[in-house]
């Protein structure tokens, strides 16, 4: 199978390069290189916006099976701050992706989407039929491209399969930016620099490892979830204490966090349902929170050594 994965150099793009390779498969990918460096040799890779009409037809040339879409604006506060940029990359880049499957006769299309879409949920854990409440730039973008995806199933016969990612984590994940909690943690810890937890450290979330992730999504590949939702997560809930403490704890630094006011639209409480992940697609999270953390913390162990030495 050739698999097209956008984001390829991204944190769970490279991630999957790796496992589709593993598994057999030609990959090709696509990446802007804005935010990932994470860049193979013996991976083909085209350096290009996901919204650059150019994908389309290098994408009918090459003919893809499958397209892993992952490239994203991925900031929730710089959807706030600038929803035009949102809605280029994320929608008019997921049009223009779903346009290339198309153009390339292709099979499938597996589209990442963000237990953001879901809002304040009535019930935890959520499960994939609930209601969406975007509550931001971001989230409605998301909920964009799932409408967009059933769309072009209806239109075009392109399979597709949403997977709704909980908080992801892992090697490759880096401090900048807002979205990896325990990878800014992780840095603070072990540069011996201050950290902060936001409001009263209750706040909780659904944290499942990236290899885990990217096993859904080499399952989601095949005839499986035929345009379906699934969830991503551990269905468990984590609190940002607690969390901290975890995360101190495998760095071996002092479990001393600051505290700050609570940031607006952060949601008290996320986590999601992978029960029907795990009918679908005979999926289900093997590495558990402390395991996963000690993965991390030793990956970026080994890179700030590197980046000092």
């Amino acid at each position: 199978m050739l698999a097209l994965v956008t984001g390829a150099a991204g944190f769970i793009g490279s991630h999957l390069v790796d496992r589709l390779l593993a598994d057999g498969h030609e990959v090709v990918g696509v990446d802007d290189l804005s935010s990932g460096s994470n860049v193979r040799d013996d991976v083909e890779l085209w350096r290009m916006d996901v919204a650059d009409p150019a994908l389309v037809e290098r994408a009918a040339a090459r003919r893809p099976e499958v397209v892993c879409h992952l490239a994203a604006q991925v900031s929730v506060r710089a959807s706030v701050a600038d929803p035009l940029h949102d809605a280029r990359v994320n929608v008019v880049g997921t049009a223009n992706v779903l346009e290339a499957a198309r153009a390339a006769g292709g099979r499938k299309v597996l589209f990442t989407s963000s237990c953001a879409v879901y809002g304040v949920p009535d019930a935890l854990p959520v499960p994939p039929d609930a209601e969406l409440r975007p509550a931001s730039p971001y989230a409605a973008s998301k909920v964009s491209g799932e409408i967009y995806a059933r769309m072009y199933r209806e239109l075009h016969g392109i399979d597709h399969t949403t997977l709704t990612l909980a908080n992801v984590y892992g090697p490759r994940q880096t401090p900048e930016g807002e979205a990896g909690v325990i990878s800014i943690f992780t840095d603070a810890l072990l540069s011996g620099r201050p950290t902060v937890v936001f409001g009263d450290g209750r706040q909780t979330r659904d944290y499942v490892y990236v290899l885990d992730v990217v096993d859904a999504f080499a399952r989601a590949a095949g005839d499986r979830a035929s345009g379906r939702r699934l969830n991503v997560g551990t269905g468990l809930q984590t609190t940002d204490r607690d969390l901290h403490a975890l995360v101190a704890a495998a760095a071996g630094a002092p479990d001393e966090p600051g505290f700050a006011p609570p940031r607006l639209g952060d949601l008290p409480a996320m986590s999601v349902d992978p029960g029907p992940t795990r009918e679908a697609l005979g999926w289900t999270p093997a590495v558990g929170l402390r395991e996963g953390l000690a993965e991390t913390v030793s990956w970026a162990r080994e890179r700030r050594t590197a980046d000092l030495g």
